[in-house]
């Protein structure tokens, strides 16, 4: 029964990743007919695309406040509401200005939602099957894509308010979200460390783990986070915890300068680099989706099996050899075939396989539990802060270096990774929340 429970808890909070993925990527069939409708120009479309990724750095760097205030359940309802109101309002918006606002929001849901669904994940989850549930976060984000570019496509037949359409059928799922959060508890770890309400924790962590729930409460309280979270004058920064926000910046720092949102925001650029014509848009939505969702769902069934580590391991060096084969393709101007469609595939999946599946779990888990929420924090703002930098720089890169120069770039940052990987990453596989944070803070 607990096994279920805690299941149907994870799937519910990870439909927050699945509205994160369609948020932000159904935006890319709406976009042409948004500038036509109110005749942009260069610098309001750039705007009108970016306004949400804007929301979404600003919404990861606020996001431990009302998670650590409120609570995980009640700050989920917050993103459902954001989430709501974001489509509902870019669909009936008449002018631009009110537009903004409602891309602004959901991009702020999108921020605050990649900070607490994992922690409250992690938070409800037992030690043997944390990275699978939290992986159900990521798997999520890209199903939630794959599913915007054919709602896209199907509802795009619909004339020249089909735009509308497009960005208010995320309505339903928000809708649904905002009604399924009421079924699942608060996390156990939040209302000790905030509250203090030992016994609303133990029949929480009861129905997680009945033969392990009181271990369990001991294990929390003795962490030494009660006090320190009470208080809530507990800080990140400082020397204790030096090494757990060396580590989630360095990750979601590798994470981004693997190339990942300059190769998906831009394929189809990529592509006519490389000489492609008609097929490229297709190919690098419906293909690269696929081939994300695909490898995704691998690593979520190997990440409590294998661990965390080893996934990096094997996807660096896939990364790596993805990289420098698409950097060596441009070098050689081997233009007009599918050798680098074929590349970026094989790099897409080495990257669904382990930096895709594995960021949003290691980070959740690194923290100890007075200071997670702000960690998360500290890891999901510096991913988004450096998906902007990359996004808006690659188009430059780009044109001034060539190919053949920034896929080499990305291929270096990947070898640094590597090292990273090897020499400072530790594995959290099959560990319990308090036992990753003493081991992590202690050496």
């Amino acid at each position: 029964m607990s096994k279920h429970s805690v299941l149907a808890w994870s799937v519910v909070v990870a439909l927050g990743g699945f509205l994160f993925g369609f948020d932000t990527a159904v935006i890319s069939g709406a976009e042409k007919s948004i500038q036509h409708y109110w005749q942009l120009t260069v610098f309001e479309h750039g705007l009108t695309i970016s306004i949400a990724l804007i929301g979404t750095v600003i919404g990861s760097l606020i996001g431990s406040l009302p998670s650590d205030r409120f609570g995980r359940k009640n700050t989920l309802y917050f993103v459902a509401l954001a989430y709501l109101f974001s489509s509902v309002g870019t669909a009936l918006a008449e002018d631009w200005s009110v537009f903004l606002v409602f891309r602004f929001l959901g991009g702020l849901g999108v921020g605050v939602s990649s900070v607490v669904a994992p922690i409250y994940i992690s938070e409800v989850s037992p030690a043997a099957q944390r990275g699978r549930l939290v992986g159900l976060f990521q798997f999520n984000v890209v199903l939630g894509i794959l599913v915007s570019y054919l709602s896209n496509y199907l509802i795009s037949q619909g004339g020249a308010s089909s735009w509308r359409w497009m960005l208010g059928v995320q309505a339903f799922p928000s809708l649904l979200f905002l009604v399924l959060i009421k079924f699942v508890p608060e996390s156990p770890r939040w209302l000790i460390l905030k509250k203090g309400a030992m016994d609303a924790a133990l029949r929480i962590l009861r129905i997680i783990d009945p033969s392990n729930c009181e271990q369990e409460l001991a294990a929390i309280k003795s962490s030494g986070s009660v006090a320190a979270g009470a208080s809530g004058n507990e800080r990140l920064f400082s020397a204790k915890y030096k090494k757990p926000v060396m580590l989630a910046m360095l990750f979601a720092f590798f994470n981004q300068v693997s190339g990942i949102n300059a190769i998906i925001y831009y394929a189809p650029r990529i592509f006519e680099m490389a000489g492609l014509g008609a097929h490229s848009s297709l190919l690098s939505t419906v293909g690269i989706g696929a081939v994300n969702f695909i490898f995704t769902l691998i690593a979520i069934n190997c990440i409590d099996k294998v661990g965390r580590r080893l996934l990096m391991v094997v996807g660096s060096f896939g990364l790596i050899a993805s990289l420098f084969l698409v950097a060596w393709t441009f070098h050689q101007q081997a233009y007009g075939g599918f050798a680098i469609p074929a590349y970026v595939m094989l790099f897409i999946a080495f990257f669904a396989f382990s930096q895709g599946a594995v960021i949003w779990v290691f980070i959740a888990e690194i923290f100890p539990n007075a200071v997670r929420a702000k960690g998360q924090t500290l890891g999901s703002s510096t991913h988004w802060v450096m998906a902007a930098i990359i996004a808006f720089c690659f188009p430059y890169l780009a044109e001034t270096f060539g190919g053949a120069v920034t896929f080499t770039f990305f291929g270096v940052m990947m070898v640094l990774q590597l090292l990273f990987v090897w020499r400072w990453m530790p594995e959290t596989k099959g560990k319990s929340l308090e036992q990753i944070g003493t081991n992590i803070v202690l050496h």
